[in-house]
């Protein structure tokens, strides 16, 4: 296939040498670039001139300020610097027509592409495509990905993301696994991916304060054992967007490191982060069953009052916790009502009340995302699914 890549940087550069293997390639920057096996040209129309994929691989910057060789926790927050996207893309649809497919590689935030991006584009096809490479490791990651990321408008697996598997088929390692969403879904899982890393990294390094703090504790010992740990820790447990943690021990164990920090003068406390985190996310849970029922005038009923199904312990219990800030709220709920009537029902454990029987003009807020009603007048909110239909 004919390719233009435009932003032969650091992580460019290496890329398009992996595509000029199987493909004819072509490559603008604004620094001047000697890559191995391919060429370069003058501007980004002639990056664009007949060429069938046209890649594009520039920097959303910080301030570097932002860049975490010094602090940054007193600094305002502040979003990726876009504006280089926003002017590649409004060049390069000077040049491009509807037989070309644009396709963005840089690290945005989910909603970016959406909002600030798609509009700058129209007189080319558009899909977004950022890379899991690390420097020093760039032309084995794009042979052996861990995973290719590929976000369309409505998440559709066919059409231009089929074009662009079918050029990826050329030369990465057969058996590849392909992650496919929306352009939102798909910003969501390369800058969350990050996030997951950059959250164990800080959780280890936690581990090791304490054990320098508190005496008698060598860190490998105990991240040995973690790393070890494949039923929960390490592989698919746990990975399932709904109810908060629970029981009787996590939140317990939470609230005990969080004293345990303190004590040691560790300086931060992550514990801490932790437990506020679950508190708002009920909270959050709750909001949305107060303006439900508020909206509809309906009562609220818990399904599952217990931290999991099929036990009778309460302690930890997220439902608890989320029926608590519905209380705060005006209105308290009940749980686990066995004569159904017609109310807001929150599916509080994944898999259960499958086969409840409620009454018709019922709405069912299902955090696990699971539930289909039978009948018509249910109303079904699946929680934390706001793709567009």
């Amino acid at each position: 296939m004919k390719i233009g890549f435009i932003g032969v940087g650091k992580l460019g550069k290496e890329s398009a040498e992996v595509m000029a293997e199987k493909h004819d390639v072509i490559g603008y920057d604004i620094n001047t670039v000697s890559p191995e096996n391919f060429k370069m040209v003058p501007s980004i129309k002639d990056a664009c001139q007949d060429r069938q994929l046209i890649f594009i691989a520039v920097p959303t910057p910080h301030h570097p300020d932002y860049d975490g060789r010094y602090p940054t926790a007193h600094l305002p927050n502040k979003d990726f610097n876009y504006q280089i996207v926003k002017d590649v893309l409004t060049e390069v649809n000077k040049h491009v027509n509807r037989e070309q497919l644009v396709v963005l590689i840089s690290t945005v935030l989910p909603g970016t592409i959406r909002r600030d991006f798609i509009d700058l584009i129209p007189n080319g096809r558009f899909i977004y495509n950022p890379y899991l490479i690390a420097m020093g490791t760039v032309k084995w990651d794009m042979v052996n990905p861990e995973m290719i990321i590929i976000g369309t408008e409505d998440g559709s697996t066919t059409g231009d993301a089929k074009l662009l598997l079918d050029f990826y088929h050329t030369f990465i390692t057969e058996g590849t696994r392909y992650e496919i969403g929306t352009w939102d879904e798909a910003e969501g899982i390369k800058i969350f991916y990050n996030t997951f890393i950059s959250t164990k990294v800080a959780l280890v390094n936690m581990i090791q304060d304490v054990a320098e703090k508190s005496g008698n504790i060598n860190v490998d010992v105990i991240t040995g054992a973690l790393e070890r740990s494949t039923q929960r820790i390490l592989g698919p447990s746990y990975m399932k967007a709904g109810m908060g943690d629970g029981g009787g021990c996590h939140p317990r164990d939470n609230i005990a490191l969080r004293y345990m920090a303190e004590n040691l003068d560790i300086g931060y406390d992550l514990f801490d982060a932790i437990m506020n985190a679950r508190e708002k996310q009920a909270k959050n849970l709750a909001d949305k069953l107060v303006t439900l029922a508020k909206n509809a005038q309906l009562p609220i009923i818990i399904l599952g009052k217990a931290y999991k199904p099929d036990v009778d312990y309460e302690d930890g219990s997220t439902s608890i916790l989320t029926g608590h800030f519905c209380a705060e709220q005006g209105i308290v709920p009940e749980y686990d009502q066995p004569v159904p009537y017609k109310a807001v029902y929150l599916l509080g454990h994944m898999g259960k009340h499958h086969d409840y029987e409620f009454p018709e003009g019922s709405i069912v807020l299902d955090p696990w995302r699971s539930y289909t009603a039978k009948d018509e007048s249910i109303e079904v909110v699946h929680y934390g699914n706001t793709r567009l239909q």
